[in-house]
C-alpha cells in the first residue's frame, strides 16, 4: 500500500476551528472510502477527545488515531502513513519551532481563517513557516458569516495573502458545534444539506491541492 498522504491543520491563533475542520476533513475522508488517521499534537486534546466519543459510540470503524508532543511528530506520522490513506494533524494554536515537524511532514498546510481581522493576522506567522518548509498551503476561510462587511473585508484581506485561497467557506453554524460535541462530523449529525455541500466541496479541493507523488 502507498504511505498515506498528510494533512496538517495549523493557525497560530486560538479559536480559529481548526479541530472542527480536523474532525470534518477526516470524516468526510472516510465517508468517501478512505481510511484516515488523526494525530493529535495540541495539548489541550479536543481532537482526542472527539474521537474517544466517536469510538465509545462504535463509529470509529476505518479510523485510527494517536497523540504526539512536538518531537515526536515524525515518528508518529511514520508509522500513522502505513495504516491509513490520509493522516490528519491537528496542532496547538502557536508558530514556533513546536510547530514546524507537523509542517515538515505534511503533504498539505491547511490554514483555516475564521472571520476577524486578528485571525488574518495570526495567519502570517504559520504562512512563513510553512514557506521555510516549502509546504504547499491552502487557506480556508472557516465559521464565515456571508452578507456581512466584515466578512467581506476578511476575504479581500486573504485574497492578498501569498498563499492558495479554498473557493469553499465554511460557514458559522451551530451544527458543527452540536456534531463535535457528539463525535460526529457535520455532515453525519446535521440535517441542513448546506453542511455537506460545503464540506463536499471543501474535501474536492483539499485533495486537489494535495501533491501527486
Amino acid at each position: 500500500m502507498a504511505k498515506g498522504k498528510v494533512i496538517t491543520i495549523a493557525q497560530q491563533k486560538g479559536g480559529s476551528g481548526k479541530t472542527t475542520l480536523a474532525v470534518n476533513l477526516g470524516v468526510a475522508l472516510a465517508r468517501a472510502g478512505h481510511r484516515v488517521a488523526f494525530l493529535d499534537t495540541d495539548p489541550q486534546g479536543s481532537l482526542g477527545r472527539w474521537f474517544m466519543t466517536r469510538h465509545g459510540d462504535g463509529r470509529a470503524e476505518g479510523m485510527e488515531f494517536s497523540t504526539a508532543s512536538a518531537w515526536g511528530v515524525g515518528y508518529e506520522v511514520g508509522k500513522l502513513r502505513d495504516m491509513a490513506e490520509f493522516v490528519i494533524i491537528d496542532t496547538p494554536p502557536k508558530a514556533d519551532s513546536d510547530l514546524r515537524p507537523a509542517l515538515r511532514a505534511a503533504d498539505l498546510v491547511v490554514v483555516p481563517v475564521a472571520s476577524s481581522h486578528v485571525d488574518l493576522w495570526a495567519t502570517e506567522g504559520v504562512l512563513d513557516l510553512a514557506r521555510r518548509e516549502s509546504c504547499p498551503v491552502l487557506v480556508v476561510l472557516n465559521r464565515a458569516r456571508a452578507g456581512t462587511r466584515l466578512g467581506a473585508e476578511v476575504l479581500t484581506a486573504t485574497q492578498a495573502l501569498e498563499a492558495s485561497i479554498a473557493t469553499t467557506q465554511i460557514a458559522n453554524r451551530v451544527a458543527y458545534a452540536e456534531t463535535l460535541g457528539q463525535g460526529l462530523g457535520g455532515a453525519e449529525g446535521a440535517r441542513s444539506p448546506a453542511i455537506r455541500t460545503e464540506l463536499d466541496a471543501l474535501l474536492q479541493e483539499v485533495l486537489a491541492h494535495i501533491p501527486a507523488d
